[in-house]
């Protein structure tokens, strides 16, 4: 059972952001300015607003695709 609980609960990354991200929108001398506390500040904010946004409808889009590619074979 222990191996189970930890298969339901292995996570997965999804996607993260660095300052080249942050760069290309407002410029290297921007970015460079940034803090490792600031730039983790904005992750956790992207990712709240993510799961606040879209994530679950995107999870459900992907996970039905991966359904329907295994209902084919």
């Amino acid at each position: 059972m222990n191996k189970k609980i930890n298969k339901i609960n292995k996570s997965f990354n999804i996607t993260s952001i660095c300052r080249q991200d942050i760069a290309d929108k407002f410029g290297e001398k921007v970015a460079l300015s940034l803090s490792d506390s600031e730039m983790e500040h904005i992750a956790d904010k992207m990712a709240s607003a993510y799961c606040d946004n879209g994530f679950w409808n995107d999870m459900e889009i992907f996970v039905q695709a991966i359904l329907d590619i295994r209902k084919k074979k």
